[in-house]
């Protein structure tokens, strides 16, 4: 069939599939991102914000491109083997439906499934016109002119640094399967900072970002040259389009609003801006590679564990959900080896209020300068008695002589419901603590430089303990309740992160040993002053009197 010339335009085409399927007709942007589909180099990166319809554009480009050409092998590649299948059943849709499609419809003798199928004009080969698979599926042996990866990163399969590097040796083997002179299109949404598509430009790869706003003049550098050129110069000719929204048929200033709310600022920065510049790990100031992490009990510690960045003490066995090349790192000696007893626990608690959120809490024990993690969490049910009960039983096995509560917004409820319950289960002091210093701010101040030292160590359960309590949480959820996610990711921006409890309770239990240790410090001072001054007494009344002072207290 010849195609009729502007049908060889890829935004008619659009066009066209878009009256068909009853749509309103494509925005501007979805016209700039069609062009780029099209006409872009053979290793392209389409990153446009979440909701603007790429799959649904790159699902009619590859019935464009069989329209173009019936003897093209099409891999389809995503995240699951549903989601590559729903792109595969929704490409033959568009073939089976629209009439200008109608020669392509496979053939009785033809495959003909949501999983593969090929096309009325194309010649017999072992690779179906279009296939379908997930990025876990065994790719090898395929062949393929164009390799569609719509959205192969997800929350399920980038949480941990191991599961990105996992992904990323799984796009590696696209290069096995690709024909000369095939083609490859990547598009996905970032889902974390250390998202695989940061990498690509590196093999090699072109990308073009539509964000959702336009972004301010300063940010424009921040994207480098992968800005879509369109927006670009938009917002260069008109400054008032800064923060703007860039499709406001599909989504206005309000709903854009909602969305960060919702999202939280790095959410949004992510998925909706497609901020490159949130892979700076220099933002962060708690680095996870300034922790120990080890095993701990309840009553005793090590008097002296030694930090160490070595390759030999890098912990691979336990999740890290921490920014790109985050690592645990144990300790590489204990001193002389020998325990103690701590000096003192305290348990820390943010109640949730009305069963919103969850209620956290994290015990902090100290020895020799050390802060110790030995528990911490969080648990549904807000002023529950079954809440109430747990909380007091872990007080009672990690042997806490204090318990701080946030009362910030409890107005001591939380409190006068909780010293009832201690009373029965382990009978220890109660203390409320209100905070006036931004929370952010706050918890940074008083964290960074007591992992900066390396004098906060955690223990292993802590950490896996962690990442299984998020797992009932779909996934986009589960890393923003995670202590580890918070930690790595909290900036002293207010509003920095959508969750922050776990994190505010490590600082506030933190805070306690950090205050402790300053009046032991000033006590000591004040101490070498006192002796000071005696000497000096003495000094003088030996020298010059010819006598001894008298003692400087009546005691």
């Amino acid at each position: 069939m010849e195609v009729p010339q502007e049908l060889r335009d890829f935004r008619n085409f659009l066009y066209i599939a878009w009256e068909h399927l009853n749509l309103p007709d494509p925005t501007p942007i979805q016209y700039d991102i069609a062009e780029y589909i099209q006409h872009g180099p053979k290793r392209r990166v389409v990153q446009a914000f979440r909701g603007v319809g790429k799959s649904w554009i790159t699902s009619a480009f590859v019935v464009h491109q069989l329209l173009l050409d019936p003897t093209k092998n099409i891999l389809v590649v995503s995240a699951s083997k549903q989601r590559a299948d729903d792109f595969s059943t929704f490409t033959l849709r568009l073939i089976t439906d629209m009439p200008i499609l109608r020669h392509l419809i496979p053939t009785e003798s033809q495959r003909n499934s949501k999983v593969a199928f090929d096309v009325g004009p194309a010649p017999a080969s072992h690779a179906p016109s279009v296939v379908s698979k997930g990025i876990t599926s065994q790719i090898t042996g395929a062949r393929a002119d164009l390799i569609i990866a719509d959205d192969v990163e997800s929350m399920n399969n980038s949480q941990t640094q191991m599961m990105r590097d996992k992904l990323s040796e799984a796009i590696k083997e696209f290069d096995a399967v690709l024909k000369p002179n095939g083609a490859i299109l990547f598009l996905g949404t970032p889902q974390t900072e250390g998202s695989i598509y940061s990498a690509l430009p590196e093999r090699g790869f072109k990308t073009r970002i539509w964000p959702a706003r336009y972004p301010k003049a300063a940010q424009l550098p921040q994207y480098g040259d992968q800005l879509s050129p369109k927006i670009v110069t938009e917002v260069q000719e008109d400054e008032e389009l800064a923060t703007q929204p860039t499709d406001p048929k599909r989504f206005d200033a309000d709903d854009l609003m909602e969305r960060e709310a919702s999202y939280g600022r790095t959410g949004f920065a992510l998925q909706f801006m497609l901020d490159p510049s949130m892979s700076d790990i220099d933002r962060y100031p708690l680095k996870l590679a300034d922790l120990v992490i080890m095993s701990l009990n309840p009553r005793e510690g090590p008097q002296k564990p030694v930090w160490a960045s070595s390759a030999d003490n890098v912990i691979q066995d336990l999740p890290n959900v921490g920014m790109p090349g985050d690592r645990f790192y144990g300790p590489v000696t204990l001193g002389d080896g020998s325990w103690a007893p701590y000096t003192g626990s305290v348990m820390a608690i943010d109640p949730s209020g009305r069963g919103a959120d969850e209620t956290s809490y994290a015990v902090v024990k100290m020895l020799n300068g050390f802060l110790f993690v030995t528990d911490a969490g969080g648990m549904p049910g807000g002023y529950s008695e079954d809440t109430l009960k747990r909380l007091a039983v872990i007080a009672k096995e990690q042997e806490v002589n204090l318990v701080r509560i946030e009362s910030n917004f409890g107005d001591g409820m939380f409190t006068q419901l909780l010293k009832p319950v201690l009373g029965k289960v382990y009978n220890v002091t109660c203390e409320e603590v209100r905070h006036s210093v931004q929370k952010e701010r706050r918890i940074c101040d008083t964290l960074e430089p007591v992992m900066n030292s390396h004098k906060l160590v955690i223990d292993r359960k802590v950490v896996e303990n962690d990442y299984d309590s998020t797992r009932h949480l779909p996934p986009e959820k589960a890393l923003r309740y995670q202590l580890i996610y918070q930690m790595s990711r909290v900036t002293r921006q207010k509003g920095a992160l959508a969750h922050d409890d776990r994190l505010d309770v490590l600082a506030m239990a933190a805070a306690y040993w950090a205050e402790q240790m300053a009046q032991d410090a000033d006590d000591q001072i004040s101490r070498r002053k006192d002796e000071a001054l005696r000497d000096e007494l003495e000094n003088f009344a030996q020298n010059v009197l010819g006598r001894k002072p008298k003692p400087l207290t009546w005691m």
